[in-house]
């Protein structure tokens, strides 16, 4: 293990690229503040907030489903991850970054009373509308705001722990009861957090924050697909990462099986998307009930025609085709290509998801969604920089490290 390269130095072309990434962001979200986020058309200004909506929610729950990968894979007891583990948790520690500024954007919403994005924030429509009505013990201000702090708080400081917990791997050898309570303890907080994990981003978040934005569609499966959709991005941005640090000389316990085994999470959960994508849109279109169907009707023939069926061949058809044979997953270009492809991919199903409910007469996708999306970009690159320089690579002295090292697909 003393050969090993277990301390990570700040790499120059990340600092250089995060900076300018997020400099161009700061210019689009300067001059998007300044030109629409005020405007007296709530048209324009909607285009300003759900922009850094629909971007601040996607980084957030795309970070905090890294952390979800964690989890699992301690609860199943799977060594093969501590190779590249510390990857993993250097990304989960931008979810209480990237949830803070969701945080304020979205309460923003809600002290503003802007029922243009949020119609049930219109008392006088509440009044009036039997649904909203039917609906306000859970679409309600106080709810919003209370349920969205404990999401964001309670992910980031259970992640936290799980992280801090983490890093008792690296002070010493462990006899076989420290070992076993070692094992124990990173269980009990792994449960903890995927049982949360499970009361909001699989049922109540994206209820609140993106489901409620068409306050009289609603979807049983919608949690469901959004989850599939982070998850696979999740997993796309540590198979970024861990294929950078292999060409820096980094992870050398990392190997292909470990880089395929990632691959086949990508793969897999494309295919689950799709499953869950084809799943909520038959249903609602073999029913053909208006107030179901008038939130594909727009997406499928109007406006977001392109966004619709573009995401559908980016987040199905390529990585089916392309990801599918065991060779494509073990080629690291292809598989950093894959990647960032995928993540993409979702990220423009999380455009047409807000922005078709927030405008549905056009879609004008241009500076200010690139210029935000540069921003998010630069910080997550800046803060996983600095993130792997604060603790050891690998986790040495971890009871599975062995399992890891003769990790074979």
């Amino acid at each position: 293990m003393s050969a090993l390269k277990l301390h990570f130095e700040s790499h120059p072309k990340l600092i250089r690229w995060g900076y300018i990434l997020s400099i161009i962001g700061i210019i689009a979200l300067v001059a998007g503040f300044s030109t629409e986020a005020f405007s007296a058309d709530p048209e324009i200004s909607s285009h300003f907030w759900g922009t850094l909506m629909y971007n601040s929610i996607f980084w957030t729950l795309v970070c905090n489903a890294v952390m979800f990968f964690i989890c699992i894979t301690t609860l199943a007891m799977a060594g093969f991850t501590q190779s590249f583990r510390r990857v993993a948790e250097a990304i989960s520690t931008l979810v209480p970054i990237f949830g803070t500024i969701a945080f304020l954007v979205l309460i923003y919403q809600i002290i503003s009373h802007n029922h243009h994005i949020y119609h049930w924030l219109d008392k006088d429509a509440v009044a009036h509308d039997p649904i909203l009505k039917g609906k306000s013990g859970f679409l309600n201000p106080t709810f919003f705001v209370i349920w969205t702090f404990l999401a964001i708080g309670l992910w980031s400081f259970l992640g936290y722990r799980i992280r801090k917990i983490s890093s008792e791997a690296d002070q010493g050898p462990m006899s076989p009861e420290q070992g076993k309570a070692y094992i124990w303890k990173n269980t009990v907080n792994a449960s903890l957090f995927i049982v949360w994990f499970a009361l909001t981003v699989g049922s109540t978040i994206h209820w609140l924050w993106t489901m409620s934005i068409d306050p009289h569609w609603y979807s049983t499966m919608f949690s469901w697909y959004n989850f599939a959709s982070t998850f696979v991005s999740g997993m796309s941005l540590i198979a970024i990462w861990v294929i950078f640090m292999k060409k820096n000389n980094y992870l050398e316990l990392t190997n292909q099986e470990h880089i395929h085994d990632i691959g086949k999470f990508m793969f897999g959960f494309s295919i689950f998307w799709t499953y869950l994508w084809f799943s909520q849109f038959m249903l609602i279109w073999y029913a053909n009930i208006p107030e179901e169907t008038v939130y594909f009707y727009h997406r499928m023939h109007g406006p977001y025609k392109f966004f619709f069926y573009a995401n559908l061949v980016i987040n199905f058809v390529c990585p089916i085709l392309i990801l599918m044979k065991r060779k494509a997953k073990r080629n690291y270009n292809l598989m950093i290509f894959m990647s960032i492809l995928i993540i993409l991919g979702h990220w423009m199903d999380f455009y047409q998801e807000f922005m078709g409910s927030i405008q549905k007469s056009h879609a004008n996708m241009g500076w200010l969604d690139f210029g935000v999306l540069c921003f998010f970009v630069g910080i997550l690159l800046l803060g996983v920089n600095k993130a792997l320089g604060k603790k050891p690579l690998i986790p040495v002295y971890h009871p599975f490290i062995k399992e890891s090292v003769i990790h074979h697909v």
